[in-house]
């Protein structure tokens, strides 16, 4: 038999459902001519006429021994719930776990359970893309959506409003928390399940990505015992990873570390946790008032969105603590603008102000199949100047070990920018333009970081082309 090689290229332009319905697999296109393996058992003369109008091209078939094409079928288009070779019942609660477990292997943030007019279908969040894992069963769908609610300890008779809740997964090889969230859709219930990794023992400073200059410089910050740490990016640009880092080097006994958190994702022995309750009164700045009576040294705040919970801050950081925290911005200088916009003095945040950090998560190429290519400066935005020449880079391909998507991990990439009496004192004048400043001081921005990564072949154009058209 000659050797089975499902096209990388073809295999997300056949729907798994169309794939399952006729029992075909993408095997190559040669001009206008769509090749597909199929099962044994199917009339060629037939079928091809059929396919080919699904499909809306010419195809040819290639057989194949019918428990090829199940487990062919089962490894890239998997589904489950109704008795389909492959599948598992998606009623049982056997099958939440395996859903659970599965996403835990291959290091899923989300895990996202919707469903249509035609079809029901599982999702997973993997190195920030979503991809296709599942197909459920129509009629099986509510049996799971019900399964999930009665776990989180969510009304099962409520179907019309939004629901939050939390349930925990226990296995031999983790035990860690999962905040589900329900919406009502057109055609449905959507469930959401954000997999908290409870254990942080793997999480430390010098393995997030910082580089050499960058992390001295954030450790300067950290180091400082008073002042106000910011750290900016976009939602899962791995912001509270890089807290919670810097918080298990700040644990110590002579400390008193407290956070208020929405969720807590990591529990830290040794500091004392708060989770945000807002429908009690139980706000960011709620508990940061509640911490300055609580004789702390060090305070976490998980984000500063409003502002009272950036007065807060900036009171806090006055009054000798060291206050560290999240905010929502595009770079690190555009943090000072933020918070000014927020209502805070200029004159306030100059003398509190000790570190801003801006970060982001690039997608790596994965290592079994990125290809290299002639470089073509017409892939980055015109603006951008290339900082040195390239004659070759990389692009992605696409395998099985990446899901078809051509990465595979991620790594963070940072702008730190320490604040001296220099830029404290443009802080105070409301100076919007520090970049000659920044440059003199040597500080990367994350264009530049990114286009390092590029050239060293880790990442492709594609991935890095909207932090240069932004910055």
């Amino acid at each position: 038999m000659e050797e089975i090689i499902i096209s990388t290229d073809e295999l997300h332009k056949l729907k798994a459902e169309t794939a399952w319905h006729y029992g075909v697999l993408p095997k190559e296109r040669k001009a206008d001519v769509f090749e597909l393996y199929c099962g044994p058992d199917i009339d060629p003369e037939t079928f091809e006429e059929e396919i080919s109008v699904v499909l809306g091209s010419a195809v040819r078939l290639f057989p194949l021994p019918k428990a090829h094409i199940e487990r062919l079928l089962g490894t890239y288009y998997q589904r489950a719930g109704n008795g389909q070779p492959g599948e598992t019942g998606a009623k049982s609660d056997n099958f939440l776990r395996k859903l659970i477990a599965e996403a835990r292997r291959l290091r899923s943030s989300d895990i996202h359970i919707e469903t249509y007019e035609n079809k029901c279908r599982v999702r997973m969040r993997i190195d920030g893309l979503l991809v296709e894992r599942h197909l459920v069963a129509q009629a099986d769908y509510p049996s799971l959506v019900n399964i999930i609610k009665v776990e989180a300890n969510l009304d099962i008779a409520e179907k019309r409003l939004p629901q939050d809740g939390r349930m925990s997964f226990e296995s031999p090889e983790a035990k860690f928390d999962i905040r589900v969230s329900v919406l009502p859709t057109l055609h449905g219930e959507k469930v959401v399940l954000r997999l908290l990794n409870n254990d942080a023992a793997d999480i430390s400073l010098d393995r997030l990505g910082f580089s050499g200059r960058d992390l001295d410089n954030y450790l300067q910050g950290v180091k400082r015992p008073n002042g106000l740490l910011l750290i900016s990016g976009p939602t899962g640009s791995g912001k509270t990873t890089t807290l919670y880092a810097t918080l298990k080097l700040l644990n110590q006994e002579t400390r008193n570390v407290l956070t208020i958190e929405d969720p807590i994702e990591y529990t830290l022995d040794g500091i004392n946790q708060t989770q945000l309750k807002e429908s009690i009164g139980l706000t960011f700045g709620a508990a940061l008032r509640t911490f300055l009576r609580q004789d702390p040294d060090v305070i976490m705040v998980g984000e500063i969105r409003d502002q009272d919970t950036a007065n807060m801050a900036i009171r806090a950081a006055m009054t000798g603590h060291l206050v560290l925290s999240t905010i929502h911005t595009n770079s690190a200088w555009g943090t000072v603008n933020r918070l000014i916009d927020m209502g805070v003095p200029a004159f306030m945040l100059s003398g509190t102000l000790n570190t801003s950090v801006a970060q982001r998560l690039v997608r790596l190429l994965c290592p079994a199949c990125k290809k290299q290519v002639t470089f073509d400066p017409a892939v980055f935005p015109a603006h951008f100047k290339l900082p040195r020449a390239i004659s070759t880079c990389y692009k992605a391909a696409g395998c099985s070990e990446c899901f078809y998507t051509g990465y595979k991990g991620r790594k963070a990439i940072y702008e730190v920018i320490p604040i001296d009496a220099e830029l404290s004192a443009e802080i105070k004048k409301g100076n919007q333009q520090v970049t000659d400043l920044l440059k003199a001081r040597g500080i990367g921005t994350l264009a530049e970081n990114a286009f390092t990564l590029f050239c060293d072949g880790a990442t492709s154009a594609e991935e890095i082309y909207p932090l240069l058209f932004n910055f």
